[in-house]
């Protein structure tokens, strides 16, 4: 008889809401903020981790590394953490590699991305993302955990592809919000679905990962849902930087392009859809013309 599994969420954002959603009743179940939850009894964090033997961190990745030391003392030897954070730290690190910088060698770890969004997994609606681990056999753990309910897994060997494309996604789909809100079309959306599909596969594989991880569902398949989906906030972004509501165009994709720039992950001028999601947030004027100039430029070159 499988002991029943005794998860910490740590985070009660929206993903955090929906990991709840997915997971309750299914195990032992505690949620841990740095806010008291309502509904919620209070947990000290240390106290929680040691009771756990699965880590489920729903937090952004910038706190990670932070939140991730604190655990790290409290975690039984053979406990596994698992992360959905997207987009890259304050030292440019995605959550994989965060993890790996912290958990490797003492304890399994693994990520994992894709068509997710929150408001659907609590609606009951299916959701879908691949997985990777530090060991193969770590996805025998999260795929036990979430078997039966609305989330299914698919293993992925390639850590690093799929952590970059769903940090990737994020600065891609503001550019379909943007052709959106201009009113540009069904043809343009299927013309960067493509072109941002080409460049993507380029800077997974640059970024130390496979190219063809891109085309899965951490990457095309999370593309295709937060570029169209008008729940999406960075599909939202890309809408209000048209309009010029620029008080608050803050998210993983902005964050993202600042770290890029920053530590010079990646040369922008070999990347022109990146490098033009990056210059209308700098500054957001004629989007319309720059837009369709640097669309015709990728398609003639």
């Amino acid at each position: 008889m499988k002991a029943t599994p005794r998860v910490l969420i740590i985070g009660y954002g929206e993903m955090g809401h929906a990991m709840e959603y997915l997971l309750a009743g299914r195990c032992d179940l505690q949620v841990w903020t740095r806010r008291p939850v309502p509904g919620h009894a209070p947990v000290e964090l240390g106290t929680a981790v040691s009771a756990a033997t699965l880590i489920l961190y729903c937090i952004p990745v910038t706190p990670l590394a932070e939140v991730a030391r604190r655990v790290l003392p409290a975690l039984q030897p053979d406990s596994t953490s698992l992360s959905i954070a997207k987009g890259l730290d304050e030292q440019g690190r995605p959550a994989s590699q965060v993890l790996q910088d912290i958990c490797a060698g003492s304890h399994d770890f693994g990520v994992l991305y894709g068509p997710m969004i929150s408001e659907e997994i609590r609606a009951g609606r299916p959701a879908f993302a691949q997985f990777a681990g530090s060991r193969s056999a770590v996805f025998d753990v999260a795929r036990q955990l979430f078997d039966g309910t609305g989330l299914a897994l698919q293993y992925s060997p390639d850590m690093t592809g799929i952590s970059w494309a769903s940090v990737l996604k994020n600065v891609y789909a503001m550019l379909f919000g943007a052709a959106d809100e201009l009113g540009l079309g069904d043809n343009v959306r299927g013309y960067l679905v493509v072109a941002c599909m080409d460049e993507m596969r380029m800077l997974v594989g640059k970024t130390g990962g496979e190219p063809a991880s891109a085309q899965g569902l951490a990457g095309l398949g999370d593309l295709v849902t937060t570029a169209t989906s008008e729940d999406s906030h960075h599909h939202a972004l890309g809408r209000q930087l048209v309009r010029k509501q620029l008080d608050n165009i803050s998210g993983e994709g902005v964050h993202t392009l600042a770290m890029l720039d920053r530590y010079r992950l990646v040369d922008f001028s070999d990347c022109p859809l990146l490098r033009l999601a990056d210059g209308i947030i700098r500054e957001p004027a004629d989007i319309g013309a720059r837009l369709l100039a640097t669309m015709k430029s990728v398609a003639a070159s």
